[in-house]
């Protein structure tokens, strides 16, 4: 795992990449609902991961899917359609990012946003960004009052 100095406070750097991995993780899990430890291990084995926050990856891997229940309840009165009717990207990175917006509050909430944002730059489709940013600007309106209070 991709460390910064001393205080074993994973890097922005691997943890860009362990959301990156992830991403693609959960949209192979979404389309083939494949088993979690095997697209984890074929992940491991066919990707240098060598600077990836590996404790986050697999985290985000495993809580996605066990939260998806509690995810799609927040998100569905957040989009304009049914969440089934997204294309697999939107709805893997939404999820992702719903997940760190609720379950990681260490995580500021803009950091959520702007990771997604860029995951949906690099995967999705060409103005997908802008949804997926309002979505989950929403979430954070919702969950994160506290911290958005304090910033005022």
């Amino acid at each position: 795992m991709s460390r910064t100095s001393g205080k074993n406070k994973p890097s922005a750097a691997a943890r860009r990449k362990a959301r990156r991995y992830a991403v693609q993780a959960i949209y192979q899990w979404q389309l083939a609902g494949a088993d979690l430890a095997q697209i984890e291990a074929e992940f491991r084995a066919d990707n240098d991961m060598s600077s990836v926050d590996l404790e986050y990856f697999h985290e985000i891997l495993f809580g996605v899917p066990r939260a998806k229940q509690e995810l799609d309840t927040h998100l569905t009165p957040l989009v304009d359609r049914a969440l089934e009717e997204m294309t697999p990207v939107e709805l893997a990175i939404l999820r992702l990012g719903a997940f760190e917006m609720l379950h990681r509050i260490d995580v500021p909430y803009k950091v959520v946003i702007n990771e997604a944002v860029e995951l949906t730059k690099t995967f999705g489709a060409t103005d997908a960004h802008k949804f997926v940013n309002g979505v989950l600007d929403r979430l954070a309106q919702r969950s994160r009052t506290v911290e958005l209070r304090q910033k005022r």
